[in-house]
């Protein structure tokens, strides 16, 4: 299997680049109390964040699964990448200085504040699983590329791969909490963005390319196509489906996820968070690009040397694996420079998303279901968050499992497709608290919050019946967060009038 590159290489690079990630924990990890742990006591630098969360937001999924989603979608991503700004800029004016303003440790205090205990321990609910999942799936991805190119070399299975890698995570976050996450992202970005560049390089150079006319051949291939308006609404790579559904991804998964939300509030202040926003989503474009045109130069390059693409069996099927074809061409048909820095942006991309998922998690159920207060510091909240720490690490290590005997298609959509339905509640109950003025009855928010994934999931299995063909894409996001929304609406009641 290994034409350019031993595996006792390549395991020698894992325990190298885990020994360093060790040595960044005990540097900032030797204030553990909550408030670092938390929020790294309010004092990261904006560019680190900034930078770091490049990596966070790309993790295994836009590593693996973006550059093999090229053959079937093209460069139709983009579109919903653009998408992206105008989230990451309602983030940036709107919900961020409110989270500054109220000092807040986990975002989801603020639907208490506004709607109530209910509304409250609802949205901090849908988040949990809304990142268990999410989690899950990118790290599930990396796993796999993992087992098929290095773990099954030594007879290794699936399930002990997951364990040692959630076990790894876990051992150097749970003391340092998100700042160590803060310095460990930095270095797991760079990790990824330079295999990436050194991938492409490595691809031109075997096919005789310069930057003009790598740039040109790209363009010139038939998965270069950004923008989709000829099918209309019918479509589902639609350029308004696409551009509307990336928009309110970005606010949802970025602005209303205390994972992503917990790097920026540790920052000095709302100035240097915004600034972290900007630079972020402007990297962000760019390295999206990015690895939309090595995978163009995987398939272009597939193509020219007839190299195969992968295949797995699911339900019985033999169906292509595009998702490998990157591991593939690096480790066996590069240089083992390549090979070696891609085995570390595929560590990179396991990390960086799971490690701030794991401390978010913490976060989220010790403040919001635990009732852990800024400043409050004793032995048992201690106790309690490393334990809570553990139980969140063996949730990751089960749902991954699931996720691999299940898994039948492309990962990043699969991912999306889920953000559909767990994130619109979250979506509905904040544009009630920002839009409105008006209260709601509180008790009966959670069986709002549980009807309209329902209704959602309904409406998009029979769109095409209902709606004269139409096949919802990412606005599928919109859709329940809109039925969240409206069904709080018919709960409320203006502030001066009295609860019947």
């Amino acid at each position: 299997m290994f034409e350019t590159l031993n595996p006792g290489i390549i395991l020698a690079v894992i325990v190298g680049y885990f020994l360093l990630l060790m040595g960044i924990s005990f540097l900032t990890g030797k204030s553990s109390d909550n408030e670092n742990f938390f929020l790294a006591g309010r004092n990261s630098p904006w560019y680190l964040v900034a930078f770091g969360m490049i990596g966070a937001s790309l993790s295994g999924v836009t590593f693996i699964s973006v550059p093999g989603w090229v053959a079937g979608s093209e460069f139709s991503y983009m579109q919903t990448v653009l998408g992206y700004l105008l989230g990451y800029l309602v983030i940036a004016v709107v919900l961020m200085p409110m989270y500054y303003k109220l000092n807040l440790t986990s975002i989801y205090t603020y639907l208490e504040q506004r709607l109530g205990f209910y509304s409250y321990k609802t949205g901090a609910a849908f988040f949990l699983l809304s990142r268990i999942i999410g989690a899950s799936f990118r790290l599930f991805l990396v796993a796999l590329v993992m087992q098929e190119f290095v773990m099954y070399h030594y007879g290794i299975p699936f399930w002990l791969t997951v364990l040692m890698t959630i076990i790894l995570i876990w051992v150097y976050t749970f003391r340092g909490g998100i700042k160590t996450i803060v310095w460990t992202d930095t270095l797991q970005t760079l990790c990824m963005l330079l295999a990436v560049i050194f991938t492409v390089i490595a691809i031109s150079q075997k096919l005789e390319l310069d930057f003009t006319s790598l740039v040109q051949t790209v363009q010139d291939s038939k998965y270069s196509q950004i923008f989709f308006f000829e099918d209309g609404w019918l479509d589902e790579k639609n350029f308004f489906k696409q551009f509307l559904g990336g928009a309110s991804i970005a606010i949802v998964m970025t602005g209303l996820d205390q994972d992503m939300m917990q790097k920026n509030l540790s920052c000095k202040n709302i100035g240097d968070a915004q600034k972290n926003m900007f630079w972020f989503s402007v990297i962000l474009v760019f390295a999206n690009l990015l690895f939309l045109t090595l995978g163009a130069l995987l398939f272009i390059y597939a193509g020219e040397v007839g190299i195969e693409i992968p295949t797995r069996i699911v339900n019985g099927e033999v169906k292509e694996a595009t998702d490998l074809l990157y591991p593939q061409i690096a480790l066996n048909h590069l240089s083992p420079g390549v090979g070696i820095i891609f085995i570390l942006g595929l560590i990179a991309a396991a990390y960086s998303s799971a490690d701030s998922a794991l401390t978010a998690l913490t976060t989220s159920f010790c403040v919001d279901f635990l009732g852990f207060e800024k400043g409050e510091e004793n032995t048992n909240q201690k106790r309690t968050r490393f334990l809570v720490h553990v139980v969140f690490s063996t949730i990751l290590f089960f749902v991954i499992m699931l996720f691999y005997f299940i898994n039948d298609g492309a990962v990043i959509k699969q991912i999306f497709t889920v953000a559909t339905y767990t994130y619109g509640p979250l979506l509905g109950l904040y544009a009630f608290g920002f839009f409105t003025k008006r209260a709601v009855q509180d008790r009966f928010v959670p069986i709002i919050c549980i009807l309209s994934p329902i209704i959602t999931f309904v409406i998009n299995r029979y769109s095409e019946t209902l709606f004269f063909g139409y096949k919802f894409s990412f606005e599928l996001l919109i859709i329940n967060g809109l039925l969240t929304f409206l069904g709080l609406l018919a709960l409320s009641y203006s502030k001066e009038e009295k609860m019947l």
